[in-house]
């Protein structure tokens, strides 16, 4: 729980860092989040050695840390994508307003402001098609990962209530509501998917 926590704190330092320590910021917190990752993977086998009665309550606690930690990774991956694309942007402006315009003779004059204002309409559309692209790959990538951690959880509740000898009306709630979560899910992935067909139909 303390490393999570230092990493969200961390994550807060991403916004305010200049463009000199952003990418140590980025490498620090990429190093904490693997570092937990293997924690998590050691306390997995120790949780699997437990004694029956502890097993169960142990792999759900690892299995939350483990979702914990892949929606930081999730983040960390957008904010990356984000500023890559930021950069890129600002280089091609750059470029774009170093280039020197030439002319064979008076009849051929390029209109240098329609050019700019072209170019920068162009970019601004490319840029809103990246980040939305990139919004959904990560959104995607978090429904699958939430899915992967939903199942491993369905399946150790069921366990951890075979165990307390709870009531089949209860566990056929239990299942009724993991069955609702996952067309939840593939719900989401296809309107998601929509949206980006859509948004890239109607930019293009």
């Amino acid at each position: 729980d303390r490393q999570v926590h230092e990493v969200q704190s961390h994550m807060g330092r991403l916004e305010t860092s200049d463009k000199q320590s952003v990418h140590l910021v980025e490498n620090d917190i990429q190093a904490r989040i693997d570092n937990i990752f293997s924690n998590l993977e050691r306390l997995e086998i120790l949780s699997s050695k437990e004694p029956p009665n502890k097993r169960q309550n142990a792999k759900l606690r690892v299995d939350q840390l483990k979702y914990d930690v892949q929606h930081l990774q999730t983040a960390l991956r957008h904010f990356q994508h984000r500023r890559y694309v930021r950069e890129q942007q600002e280089r091609q402006r750059e470029e774009l307003l170093a280039r020197t315009f030439t002319t064979n003779d008076s009849d051929t004059t390029i209109p240098i402001d329609e050019t700019l204002h072209f170019n920068e309409s162009l970019q601004s559309a490319h840029r809103g098609m990246d980040d939305l692209i990139g919004s959904g790959t990560n959104i995607l990538q978090g429904l699958r990962d939430q899915r992967v951690t939903l199942k491993g959880t369905h399946k150790k509740i069921l366990d951890v209530a075979n165990m307390l000898g709870l009531s089949n009306t209860v566990m056929r709630l239990i299942e009724k509501r993991a069955f609702q979560d996952k067309y939840f899910m593939i719900g989401g992935m296809i309107l998601t998917c929509v949206l980006m067909f859509l948004v890239v139909q109607y930019l293009t």
